[in-house]
C-alpha cells in the first residue's frame, strides 16, 4: 500500500485504529494492520479527522484590507469600498492574492473548498478567470468548486444577466446570487434557479444579510426550492436577519428550511464584525441562530467568508479558529453541544456542497488530517496543529514544531 497511518483516534472511547491508504483511497481500517507500506506515519494516539471543508470563501478579494479600509465597519461601506477597488484588480494581482489565501487555507487542513468568484460589467471576468486557473493549478492539493457570484446584483447592474450564463459556460460549478442586494429579490431568485436548471448546477446564495428582518426572502426561497425539486441542492450564506425574529416568526421559517433541506453557511468572523453597528447599547451578535437551526434539523456549516478585506479585516485561513469563534458566539461550549461543532467544518459542509466518498471509511477518498491532539472532543478547543494533511492519499502538508519551556 502507499500509506499506513498507525494508531490514531477516530472516536473517543473506542480503540485506536490503523488506517491503510492505497491509490488515493482508504482500503482498510483495523486495530492493527501488519502489511507493509511505502510510508508509515506514527499517529501515537492522535486524532485523525476527514479533510476540512471550506464551504464559503472569497479568494478573489482576499488580502486587500490595507488598500482602502472600511472605516465604519458596516456592510454598506464594505460593499462600496470593494466595488470601488474591483476595477483596479489585474489578473496578476488577483492571482497573487488568491494564491496566497488559498495556500493559507490548504496549510490549515482544508482539502475541499467552495469559493465565490464575482464579476460585473465594470471589472469583467478578470478575477473569475483567474480563480478558474487556480482551480486547475491546485487540483492535486484541493478540490475546488467555483460559484458564479454577482456581488453587485443582476438587475441593478445591466449586463450581468448575460455574464451569469457566460460564467457557467466558462466552467463555474455553482450558480450564486445575492437577493438582498438586488431588486426585486424574488425575481433575482427566480433567475438564479432558471440558470441552475439549465446547467444542472446547485444554488448558493448570499441570503438576508442584514441586522433586521423586515425585507427577507428566505421564505420564498424555501417555496421555490421545493417547487423546483431542488431539496438538498441549495445553500445560503450569512442569513443574519433571522437573529432579529421573535420565536413565533422564526420557528416556522426554520421548519420550512428543514423541509426544503437548505444548508446554512454561518460566517461568524464576518458577521460579528459587520453586524449591529448601529446598536447604541446592548449590541447584538448579529449571527444567524446556529443552535436553533441545528436543533431543527437544518444542515449548519461554519465557514471563513473573507480574509483581510473590507468585509473581514483579519483572519489566517484557519477554519478551526472559525469554529472556535462559533463556540462562544453560538453557545456551543456545553457538554452536549461541543461534539456538534467539528461536523460543522467536516461532514456538514461536505454534504452541503455535494462531496462524494467523503469521510473516514473504507472505499472513500483518502482526504484526512492528523491533528496534534488525542481527544476528538477537543479537536476544536485545542486549535491543534495540523501535523499531516493528506489529499487523495498523498501527504500534501507536514507541520513540525518544537516548543521549549525554560525554567528559571
Amino acid at each position: 500500500m502507499d500509506l499506513l497511518i498507525k494508531q490514531v483516534r477516530l472516536k473517543d472511547g473506542e480503540p485506536l485504529k490503523d488506517v491503510a491508504i492505497d491509490k488515493g483511497a482508504i482500503i482498510a481500517i483495523n486495530e492493527t494492520i501488519t502489511e507493509t507500506a511505502d510510508r508509515v506515519i506514527e499517529g501515537e494516539g492522535r486524532v485523525l479527522i476527514p479533510g476540512l471543508v471550506e464551504s464559503h470563501i472569497h479568494l478573489d478579494k482576499a488580502l486587500i484590507a490595507s488598500r482602502k479600509p472600511n472605516q465604519s465597519g458596516t456592510l454598506q461601506e464594505a460593499i462600496a469600498v470593494t466595488a470601488e477597488l474591483k476595477p483596479t484588480f489585474t489578473e496578476e494581482d488577483v492571482y497573487s492574492r488568491a494564491k496566497e489565501a488559498l495556500e493559507m487555507v490548504i496549510a490549515h487542513g482544508v482539502t475541499s473548498i467552495r469559493t465565490h468568484s464575482e464579476f460585473d460589467p465594470a471589472q469583467g471576468f478578470t478575477g473569475f478567470k483567474t480563480i478558474l486557473r487556480l482551480k486547475e493549478e491546485y487540483r492535486d492539493l484541493v478540490d475546488m468548486q467555483v460559484v458564479a457570484f454577482p456581488q453587485e446584483g443582476i438587475f441593478k447592474a445591466p449586463g450581468t444577466e448575460k455574464m451569469m450564463y457566460e460564467a457557467m459556460e466558462m466552467g463555474a460549478d455553482v450558480v450564486g446570487g445575492i437577493p438582498y442586494n438586488d431588486a426585486p429579490a424574488k425575481e433575482h431568485i427566480d433567475l438564479v434557479f432558471e440558470i441552475a436548471k439549465k446547467y444542472g448546477a446547485d444554488v448558493d446564495l448570499h441570503q438576508d444579510f442584514a441586522d433586521e428582518a423586515d425585507e427577507i426572502s428566505i421564505e420564498y426561497l424555501c417555496e421555490k426550492t421545493i417547487a423546483e425539486g431542488y431539496q438538498g441542492r441549495v445553500s445560503v450564506g450569512h442569513l443574519t436577519a433571522l437573529h432579529a425574529l421573535p420565536e413565533e416568526k422564526l420557528t416556522p421559517i426554520i421548519a420550512a428550511m428543514a423541509k426544503a433541506d437548505i444548508s446554512v453557511m454561518a460566517l461568524p468572523a464576518t458577521d460579528l464584525h459587520l453586524g449591529a453597528r448601529k446598536d447604541p447599547y446592548n449590541v447584538r451578535r448579529a449571527v444567524t441562530p446556529i443552535r436553533k437551526l441545528r436543533d431543527a434539523g437544518v444542515n449548519v456549516c461554519l465557514a471563513t467568508n473573507n480574509i483581510r478585506n473590507a468585509f473581514t479585516p483579519y483572519g489566517n485561513g484557519d477554519l478551526v479558529q472559525i469554529a472556535m469563534l462559533a463556540v462562544p458566539v453560538a453557545h456551543l461550549g456545553g457538554a452536549d453541544d461541543l461534539p456538534s461543532v467539528l461536523p460543522m467544518i467536516t461532514t456538514n459542509p461536505a454534504r452541503a456542497i455535494g462531496l462524494k466518498k467523503y469521510g473516514i471509511a473504507v472505499g472513500n477518498q483518502a482526504d484526512v488530517v492528523l491533528l496534534d491532539t488525542k481527544v476528538v472532543n477537543d479537536a476544536i478547543i485545542d486549535i491543534p496543529e495540523r501535523l499531516f494533511v493528506i489529499k487523495s492519499g498523498r501527504v500534501t502538508v507536514e507541520t513540525t514544531k518544537e516548543v521549549k519551556i525554560n525554567r528559571a
